[in-house]
């Protein structure tokens, strides 16, 4: 069986080489986009298990990269986590409400976020 494929997806650098290495320690194959063009780029031409996702970036948003996931009916198993700073009731919601399958708010814990993927995947098997 191959290693789940995750992409991820957030314009701050930092947060994309923590995730990178913690997802590579996993051994989860890696791919990533710093923008939500690149995601959705990325999102035509591969079809990933998870993708780890920023909201709030430059071009196209993490709302939008996920409405356009939810619209490809050959991405239909791919997980979409939220990664992000705004954790209102009123964003995760909106979040949900778009088919996001998971929201985690920043900053976590690396342990939980691999027990939250962890128990995604499980779920789809």
């Amino acid at each position: 069986m191959n290693p789940p494929h995750i992409l991820i997806v957030d314009d701050e650098p930092s947060i994309v080489m923590s995730l990178e290495f913690l997802m590579r320690k996993n051994r989860y194959d890696v791919s990533i986009a710093r923008n939500g063009s690149e995601a959705l780029e990325a999102i035509s031409q591969t079809a990933f298990d998870v993708v780890l996702l920023d909201i709030m970036m430059p071009d196209v948003d993490g709302y939008e990269v996920c409405r356009q996931l939810r619209l490809r009916p050959d991405r239909a198993a791919t997980k979409v986590i939220f990664l992000s700073v705004k954790s209102s009731e009123a964003d995760i919601a909106k979040g949900y409400a778009i088919g996001v399958d998971l929201y985690v708010p920043k900053p976590f814990g690396t342990k939980q976020l691999m027990e939250k993927i962890r128990n995604l995947m499980r779920n789809e098997e």
